[in-house]
């Protein structure tokens, strides 16, 4: 029976930290949204149909092997909340695991724009995102999809049974991670390292 926790939130808002921060903490495996995008990316080309259909092939395909093989995962999102499909599209991981025994933890991270624009050009990000590396590009994609999705639900919109949702904006990675923990009332993996953060 594999678990899954989703940290989900708007481009910037420090899924990608809060995510490692679990992973060390909890010694589950991570896929950050930006795996699969990248290498999608790097055979297939920018936006393409076979990059769409590729990036969507490797991320269910983890899923899979992940509820196979009892493997807790986190993984992070970017959701549209007011696009039904996007909501399906957590609906149907919250059944895959759930389904087959496991749990499925919704963790959800906000901060203001400011704070988003700014960890937007952070070195460490750049390193881990290369598609992100034209800054201009990067900053104009923020802000469009800011203006033009819904990137975090609405006050009292609670979508699963295990929902948190955490302004981070003044927040550590550590410090978010933390309260996610204490929230789903987590207890750490007996892995070893080699198990859940291979090459890291």
């Amino acid at each position: 029976m594999a678990n899954l926790i989703v940290v989900c939130g708007p481009q910037a808002v420090g899924k990608m930290v809060v995510a490692e921060s679990l992973r060390d903490k909890l010694k589950y495996n991570l896929m950050i949204n930006h795996d699969s995008i990248e290498i999608s990316d790097k055979i297939f080309g920018f936006a393409t149909p076979a990059q769409r259909e590729f990036n969507g092939f490797f991320r269910d395909k983890v899923f899979e092997l992940s509820n196979r093989y009892n493997v807790d995962l986190i993984f992070t999102f970017v959701c549209a909340f007011e696009d039904p499909e996007d909501v399906a599209y957590l609906t149907n991981l919250h059944n895959l695991y759930t389904n087959s025994g496991g749990n499925f933890y919704f963790a959800e991270l906000s901060a203001d724009l400011e704070t988003r624009i700014a960890r937007n050009e952070t070195p460490y990000r750049m390193a881990r995102k290369p598609s992100k590396k034209d800054l201009e590009w990067s900053r104009a994609n923020l802000l469009n999809d800011t203006k033009n999705h819904r990137l975090n639900s609405k006050d009292g919109e609670i979508l699963f049974e295990h929902h948190i949702k955490i302004d981070n904006t003044n927040l550590s990675p550590d410090e978010a991670a933390d309260k996610i923990i204490a929230a789903f009332n987590l207890t750490a993996n007996d892995k070893e390292e080699k198990e859940y953060r291979f090459g890291v």
